[in-house]
């Protein structure tokens, strides 16, 4: 579970640590399996397998959506098929466009016992809900970032896969939604 709560850290942290920002107003899309889910600015994509250890059930974010300035809480609802034990982490690059701003590289259970979270390693198989609060920063930039997290056990299987789009570009007319 902890790659659940590390998983809710990482949105949240890279949201704050690269100043992101979230799409239009739009409402999820697809259904469960070839799964794109579009909120208001951002959306998130399991990009992962059927046998990776942990199954991403839904990432939500409060406010929706997230505002510079202002804290952001993220939710991330998922299962553990198998036990998560010391030594799993996670792969994340931020982009810009196509250019990286971050690539790094997240030992879960520690990102886990430092956010003091209420979940920690080992983490038993089990449905999971983990929910953590960032204050984003007020001087983020107007762009649209893209987030890859990638998750594997301490025996380096596959763990999870996410990928999270995030745009903060501002919008002339927010509450006009042309359908485009």
């Amino acid at each position: 579970m902890a790659r659940f709560l590390l998983l809710a850290y990482i949105f949240a942290s890279l949201l704050a640590s690269t100043n992101a920002n979230p799409l239009t107003s739009q409402q999820s899309i697809i259904g469960h399996d070839d799964t794109v889910r579009i909120k208001q600015g951002w959306s998130w994509s399991d990009c992962g397998q059927s046998t990776d250890g942990i199954q991403i059930e839904s990432i939500t974010v409060s406010p929706d959506p997230p505002k510079p300035g202002q804290n952001l809480t993220v939710t991330v609802k998922a299962y553990a098929q198998e036990e998560v034990e010391e030594g799993a982490y996670a792969n994340v690059v931020v982009k810009l466009g196509l250019i990286k701003l971050l690539q790094k590289q997240f030992d879960l259970c520690e990102e886990a016992r430092n956010a003091q979270t209420s979940v920690q390693c080992p983490v038993n198989k089990g449905t999971y809900v983990v929910e953590q609060t960032v204050a984003l920063p007020k001087e983020i930039p107007q762009a649209k970032f893209t987030i890859n997290a990638r998750g594997y056990t301490v025996n380096e299987d596959d763990l999870f896969c996410v990928d999270l789009k995030v745009d903060f570009m501002k919008r002339p007319f927010p509450m006009l939604s042309l359908g485009w």
